[in-house]
């Protein structure tokens, strides 16, 4: 486990996938991140790739050749190497050295940069691609953040806030067997609840959203989610069927890329929200999580 600390945060990521485990606010004692239990959800943080959601059939063709890959990719499940640590920076490095050419046929480095600014915590990514041919692929940030916060609340006693992309309509999507169908524009988009009954039917997912920030009705703490330019973003909880309620945390997902939608050709060069990088090229994006 690696530890990054100013005077606001202590970070806690691990270096198996490079994931984020524990957020420590210095200054109002509060822990963030949702715990990991694995009686609902074992991950706090994971980053997904090369493919975010679900394969149809959970699989997918490059130059004629099938592949089989399960949900969100492998990355997740990897260790990282630290490549540079400073007292508030910290960054991981996994290269594929030919282990998943029997599920991913692209050979690659994936750099995760983690940095803190006072009470925000910025990841940088990086995909390197080290073929001689175009590689196809998908990225994804999955935090999960406890709540409630405050032992005097519920659930339902927070909301998201939206941020819309300026000059864009917001697409709402659904998902139906775990991919992906298209609802439509909304016009207005603010304030959506958290009730028990939200993800009853899986993950909400969005285009054109720059900002999501989770708060409580009675309290001033929360968080933002500041991802400008992302092309999808998902929210989900683990809903549970015997009660009817989810589990205590919610996920605010920045993705670079969405599962298959249902009239998929399987072609993986042709997959709706996939990533084109050219042989040598580096991709790089970034968001940010503010803790108040």
């Amino acid at each position: 486990m690696i530890t990054v600390e100013n005077d606001w945060l202590k970070v806690d990521i691990d270096s198996h996938g490079a994931e984020v485990r524990k957020v420590k606010h210095k200054k109002n004692g509060l822990d963030y991140m949702w715990t990991g239990d694995n009686k609902y959800w074992g991950r706090v943080s994971p980053v997904l790739f090369p493919i975010v959601g679900r394969l149809k059939d959970d699989q997918y063709q490059v130059n004629g050749q099938t592949y089989k890959m399960s949900q969100h990719g492998f990355l997740r499940d990897v260790e990282f190497n630290v490549l540079e640590q400073t007292a508030t920076n910290a960054t991981f490095i996994f290269e594929s050295a030919g282990r998943f050419r029997e599920v991913y046929p692209y050979e690659f480095k994936a750099i995760i940069r983690y940095m803190l600014e006072d009470d925000s915590l910025i990841v940088h990514w990086e995909i390197v691609n080290e073929n001689e041919k175009e590689m196809h692929f998908s990225i994804g940030a999955h935090p999960a953040f406890k709540i409630p916060l405050l032992e005097n609340e519920t659930i339902e006693d927070y909301r998201l806030h939206f941020t819309p992309a300026e000059d864009k309509s917001v697409m709402e999507y659904e998902l139906q067997n775990s991919l992906l169908h298209l609802k439509g524009s909304l016009n207005n988009i603010e304030t959506l609840p958290l009730t028990n009954s939200l993800f009853a039917h899986d993950a909400l997912v969005f285009s054109n959203i720059d900002k999501i920030t989770l708060g409580s009705n009675k309290s001033s703490h929360g968080v933002e989610v500041m991802f400008e330019n992302f092309p999808f973003v998902g929210i989900w909880s683990k809903y549970i069927d015997e009660d009817g309620s989810i589990a205590p945390f919610v996920c605010i997902e920045p993705w670079y890329g969405v599962a298959d939608t249902y009239d998929t050709s399987g072609n993986f060069s042709e997959k709706f929200g996939n990533n084109m990088l050219e042989p040598g090229n580096t991709f790089h994006t970034e968001y940010s999580m503010r803790f108040k």
